[in-house]
Parts: C-alpha cells; structure tokens; sequence
C-alpha cells in the first residue's frame, strides 16, 4: 500500500474510460438501493459519486487490507450520501455491491441511512452533518503524533458549511499545520429545501482562504481534474479545500439539478426510466426477490479501536492536613501519567485538550512539561470535542478538560457521536453544581447525570475526594472506552476513616462500579457522591449525637450503580440520597429506579437541586436549596422519627 497515493502524474485513457464506465454503474446502484428500500438520498449521492470513485481507487487504501494502520483515512461528513459511498465502495472491491442493493437501509443490515465504518473503508459515523472535518482533523493529528505517513480525505456537502464547527475545524487545521488533511465538497449548490445561497449565503472558498487554507476549484464530474486535485492537495504543504462544481442527479436528465431528488427516493416507474438513460440492467425483480428470501450474508466488521500503551504511575496520597480541590488532584495524576508513561524510543501516546481553561481545569502543568501533546482549541468546544474522540481511536490516550457547562451541556451532540463511533475519550469536567458559586446559574451545571445517563457507551465517575481522584484519573486512563469524570471546583477537605487515616489513600484501589461504605448504621443511609460526601460525613457526625446511627454510601459511578451495596443499604428501611444534581433526572432518579425494579419495601427521600442558583458562595447557595449540613441532618432525623 505504502506509496500508493495518486502516484501517477495524470491518469491515462484506460483509467479514464473505467473511472466512466464505474460511475455509470454506481448511478444505477444508487438509484436501485434507495428506490427498493423506499427511501434515501439519491440526489447528493450522484453529484459525489465521480470523486468517491477516484478517492477509494487512488488513494493509498486496499479493500484487500481495509483496516492497515498506514491506511490513508477517508470521512464522509455529508453521510446521507451512503449510497454513493456504497456504491463506490462496492464498485472497487471493498464489500459486496450485491449486499448493499439489496440490504440498504434495512433492520439488521450494516448498510444503514448514514455511512457506518461497520463498512470496510468507511472511518467514521456520520450523520450529523458538520463534525466530519473536525473527525478528519483529529485522524491528521493523530497522524503527526504517531510520525505516521498517512492522510486524511474530508468529503462535505455544501449546505453543511452553513454549520459553525467547520469553521472551528478550519482554523485549528492552520494552526497546528495539518498539511496531511484534503477536504472536498460536493457544491451542487441545492439542499433540501432548495438552492443553498437562498437558503443562507455564504462564500465557501472566501472562508477557508481566511483562515489559511489553500483552495482549488475543479469540475466535480471530470475525473482527470479531480485526480490531479487530489494529488496536488496530498503534495501541498497546507491544508487543502477542492470545492467541486457538481450538479445534483448527475447522469439522469429529470434528476439534474433539482433539490427534490436530495432526499426522496425515485418511484419503481422513475427508477426504471432513470435506468434506462443510465443504460444499465433492470434487475430490480432480481433483487426484489433476495430481499423476500433472506438478504444476502454480509455482517459488515468490527472497527477495532487499540487502546494505547500507557503506564499510570503510582497513586499520589494526599494527607489529611491536606485541603485540595479535585481538579488539581487530576492535574497532578495527569503530568505523573505521562511521565510514567515516556519512553525513548517511542512517541508519548498521549494527546491532552483544552479549551481556553487550562489554569482553571488544571492541565496548565501538563501543558508546560508535554507542550507537543498539548492542544488549545480555544473557545470552539464542538470541534475540540470531536478531534478529542476521533484522535482516540488511533491508539492514543486522548483527555479532554473542559467546565461541566461545556463540556458536557454544550457538546452533549459532540459526544454522542463520540458514542455512537466507539471512541475511546476521557472526558473530565470541573465547576460543576452549585459549587461554581459566584458565577451563577449559567455555569452552574446540575445535570450532567441525567445527560450522560443517556449516552450506552459513556461511564461516569465523581470522585469524593483529592486522593479518589487521582486513583480514578489513573484508572481512566488505563481503561478502554469512553469516560467522564466529574468535579467540583472548590477545595475540599481529603475525607477520613474514623480512626482517622485517610479513606482513600494507600491501600484503597479504585473499583469501577464499587459503592464506598464511608460509615456504618442501622437506622438509615445517606446515599452521596462527589464533593458532598464530606457535608454528608459531618452530618454523620451530628446525627450520632443525636441518636441515630446512619451509614453512608459514596456512590462514584452513576452509570453502573452497585446493587450489593444498596440493597445492603435498603435494609436499614430507609434511604435518602443527597446531591448536587437537578432533584429530577440526578442520583435520586437512579436510586428510585432501583427501588421500583425491584420493588423495595423502603421509605425514600430525595434532596437535590429544585431550580437554578443564583451567584453567592456555595455554602450560601446549598443553604437555600436546603443542601447544607444542617438540613441534611434535620432531613434524617424526621424519616427516623416517623
């Protein structure tokens, strides 16, 4: 494979003649699979299709070694065009062409509505349209980290450069020289509801040429002008945009040029006359047939994603005179990490993003000390989080820090896509809940538990304490899939056994999924996590003055709640959970949800969030939500006393 890249100076007239004959085949391919499933996107599909054919047959990848490490990477950002791409990708040996006609867009089937990398040659999921030069950034970078050789093909639509995150993804493009990234885009100028400047005026090639980049304008439909500027853009030294005049339903008269045809799929009578113009077989009964009896066998692949050679160093401890806030605790596990982690004769595999918060999320020392793995996407998080997951999925252990308000509210759609792509992110998120304090409710975020609870792949931890932290920030790092890991902002005391050493210091070992018996009881628990495990230890205090022996639970990880522990907790009769979350979709919701499945025969409280703060102190705002100590203990003592 190595070398292959459009090495020839121009293609020759035998290339030429099969690059033609191969898009004339794939025109009635397109135009057969969306018509038997009944639905699709015709119209984009054939205005791409002359540059997906000359892309997966010069570009330096093999259908014969799909997924080699040096592979060139191709994304598919307008990933409604999947017929096309299936097409392509059938015409030139990668799956079968058989499969994807007759399975498109059917229950079961890997050739789904939008592209899936369950097909070999396809790199990542799309869909969402705008993230793919963000995914394509992340794959150069992960490139020059790796001192790998490969490059990375970005192919867009023209309405999607409507959205912002191109934009962001332009410019961190520039800045950290990713010369190894070509984008194209299909501009057929038509979207779904009509032609793209009526829609919403914009000057592509005016954009990216402010930004830096350098831009070719080429007819999409001629195969000699599209290799040449795919070869010229893989020799430049800066990142390059093809925008490609093409017209939507190329190669069927009725078809061209008409926004209609973007997303609706042709009648059987239109069909058979497109195909007809096409000149290509009718065998559309043919495979009509397959379909009624049983879609022809192709389960599509597993895209492995390797997990990164990392040593974690051993845990930190802080004592307990010591008074720290999470994030710093992270930010000292995460130098160590890489220290541990550096080896002469390799790259540290190790990539860390920030978005302008790096003395506030604490990856400022990183940043010193590992300036090459360090990258400051400034304030544009929807692409930061994209590069953030599309560069862990080449074997590179990507952190991304960031405040819970963006980190997690503003890029939830970022990472759902992370998700859905299996990417391999430890998300950390500091200033979370009411703790952020003055900055009030706009950066107060209180329900990061009820948004990544909805995301399969996303596992949340929130650490209780400096030392927890740590020993979480190392587990992350070792762990394979996708993580966020939750903090508070403020300082907080390092939380202690009764005899007074420190919880979670030496001996404690991390245990994903593992619910912390912090302190013993019979006649109540208090189920916690996070920086209000230490409010709930001084109510325990308290309530022991009082009479009432409690337990209390640190519950670190929401998303596999520990069933011994609770139903060990149940037993006491009652169970209060207390949080810095919203009342409604926080820790409380999980643990009724526990109860009722279950069916629990236990008295309950919640005492959470029940609207946003205002700015003031923490102290002064967990007070008015009825969150301070105090309450917590007049909360116990009524359910003990009914």
């Amino acid at each position: 494979m190595q070398g292959r890249r459009f090495d020839a100076e121009k293609l020759d007239k035998e290339s030429l003649e099969r690059l033609s004959e191969l898009a004339r085949l794939a025109r009635g391919d397109i135009l057969k699979m969306t018509t038997l499933a009944g639905s699709g996107h015709p119209g984009g599909s054939m205005s791409s299709i002359d540059f997906y054919l000359v892309l997966y047959s010069y570009a330096n990848v093999d259908p014969r070694s799909p997924s080699d490490p040096n592979r060139d990477r191709i994304v598919i950002s307008h990933g409604h065009t999947s017929p096309g791409v299936y097409a392509a990708l059938g015409r030139v040996g990668f799956s079968p062409i058989e499969a994807a006609i007759a399975t498109f867009r059917k229950a079961g089937s890997p050739f789904e509505g939008h592209v899936e990398k369950g097909i070999p040659g396809v790199e990542w999921n799309t869909g969402n349209l705008g993230q793919g030069l963000s995914a394509g950034c992340g794959f150069a970078l992960g490139a020059k980290i790796l001192k790998k050789e490969f490059h990375v093909f970005v192919a867009m639509g023209c309405g999607e450069q409507q959205k912002g995150q191109i934009s962001e993804a332009r410019r961190f493009a520039v800045k950290y020289g990713l010369d190894n990234l070509t984008a194209i885009i299909d501009f057929n100028c038509r979207q779904i509801s009509g032609v793209t400047q009526e829609i919403m005026p914009q000057d592509i090639v005016r954009n990216f040429e402010s930004d830096g980049w350098r831009v070719m304008e080429i007819d999409g439909h001629q195969f000699q002008e599209i290799y040449t500027s795919f070869r010229q853009a893989a020799l430049s030294k800066h990142p390059t945009l093809i925008l490609a005049h093409t017209t939507m339903g190329k190669g069927v008269s009725f078809m061209e040029g008409k926004e209609e045809f973007h997303g609706k799929a042709l009648t059987l009578e239109e069909c058979k006359r497109a195909i007809r113009e096409l000149g290509v077989e009718d065998d559309l009964d043919r495979y009509r047939r397959i379909q009624d009896w049983g879609t022809p066998s192709f389960a599509g692949r597993k895209y492995l994603v390797p997990s990164p050679s990392i040593q974690i160093g051993s845990p930190k401890n802080y004592e307990k005179d010591r008074k720290l806030d999470n994030r710093s605790a992270f930010g000292n596990a995460l130098v160590d990490i890489a220290k541990t982690s550096v080896q002469a004769d390799s790259p540290l595999p190790m990539a860390v993003f920030d978005c302008d918060l790096a003395s506030s999320v604490k990856t400022a020392a990183f940043a010193k000390q590992f300036p090459e793995h360090f990258f400051q996407g400034g304030i544009q998080e929807h692409n930061t989080a994209t590069i953030a997951g599309a560069i862990s999925t080449l074997g590179l252990l990507s952190f991304f820090a960031d405040f819970g308000v963006f980190g997690v509210d503003e890029t939830y759609n970022q990472h759902r896509l992370n998700d859905i792509n299996e990417t391999n992110l430890k998300l950390i998120c500091t200033h979370n809940g009411l703790d952020v304090g003055e900055d009030g409710k706009t950066h107060q975020c209180i329900d990061y538990v009820g948004v990544m609870q909805n995301l399969f792949g996303y596992k949340m931890i929130i650490p209780a304490d400096p030392n927890q932290t740590d020993r979480v920030t190392r587990y992350v790092a070792k762990a394979h899939g996708n993580f966020v890991v939750i903090m508070g902002r403020s300082s907080i005391p390092i939380l202690l056994t009764e005899k007074g050493t420190p919880l979670f210091g030496h001996p404690y070992e991390f245990r994903y999924g593992h619910a912390d018996l912090l302190r013993d009881g019979k006649d109540a628990a208090i189920l916690t996590m996070g920086g209000m495990v230490h409010k709930a230890i001084q109510a325990w205090q308290k309530l022991r003055e009082k009479g009432a022996a409690v337990q209390v639970l640190n519950i670190s990880c929401s998303s596999d709640l520990d069933s011994e522990a609770i139903l060990k907790a149940a037993k006491t009769g009652i169970l209060i959970t207390y949080e810095d979350h919203h009342i409604q979709t926080g820790l409380g919701s999980l643990i009724a949800n526990f109860i009722a499945e279950r069916g629990l025969r236990v008295r309950f409280r919640k005492l959470g969030i029940k609207q946003y703060g205002s700015s003031g102190k923490p102290d002064e705002l967990y007070r008015s939500q009825g969150l301070d100590v105090e309450s917590l203990v007049q909360a116990v003592m009524e359910e003990v006393n009914k």
